[in-house]
């Protein structure tokens, strides 16, 4: 499970001074995720997304620990309370900015939990929703590295589910580490991680 968070967080990078409260109370939200202090972290995003109702990162990020924390959450009560909860707030941060390429990409891995979590039943359930929602992702956003990674990790989780070879998703693997050398975030606190995520996919699965 720790291993699950750590490789998660990765994907998500922490810079910046902070000036602003609203600023002040992201940069320290953002540092108590880093130093694995989940719940604190939770409760001071809630916090900031009381105070600022236009500002979408504070939900994205309350639901985004909520689902990288049910990764392997073995009590069902606890799983379901978790994504009932982290759906719930990307569904504000939805409302706040419906078409942002990094909600669909939680929206994907909110799914992708309940897949992770018993293939047999939510993998025909939830699978191609999955699927649908990178699809849109990339059209969207076709040369952005974040996209381009979490669908080449999703399509080779299912290459290996069906025992099939994980080779032709390596170019876009690769792809994607090459675009993250020129990646700049759309603004502030947006997540921007991945490369070294990339690079572990590469070595992992491609000869």
């Amino acid at each position: 499970m720790k291993t699950i968070i750590v490789i998660l967080i990765s994907l998500v990078s922490f810079s910046g001074i902070s000036q602003t409260p609203y600023q002040k109370g992201m940069q320290k939200a953002l540092d108590l995720w880093k130093a694995e202090k989940s719940t604190e972290a939770i409760n001071l995003f809630e916090r900031v997304a009381k105070v600022e109702p236009d500002q979408w990162l504070p939900s994205f990020y309350v639901s985004y620990i909520l689902v990288i924390n049910s990764f392997g959450e073995k009590d069902e009560a606890k799983l379901k309370s978790q994504m009932d909860k982290a759906m719930l707030f990307m569904n504000d941060a939805k409302a706040i900015s419906k078409d942002e390429v990094e909600i669909m990409l939680l929206d994907a891995l909110w799914y992708t939990v309940w897949v992770a979590q018993d293939g047999a039943v939510y993998g025909m359930k939830y699978g191609g929703k999955i699927t649908g929602i990178y699809q849109e992702a990339i059209a969207k956003s076709p040369n952005n590295p974040r996209v381009i990674l979490n669908k080449a990790e999703w399509d080779i989780g299912g290459a290996k589910f069906f025992g099939q070879s994980t080779e032709p998703f390596c170019k876009e693997i690769q792809r994607a580490i090459n675009l993250f050398e020129d990646y700049k975030p759309a603004g502030e606190f947006y997540p921007k991680g991945g490369q070294k995520r990339a690079q572990d996919l590469l070595t992992e699965n491609c000869n």
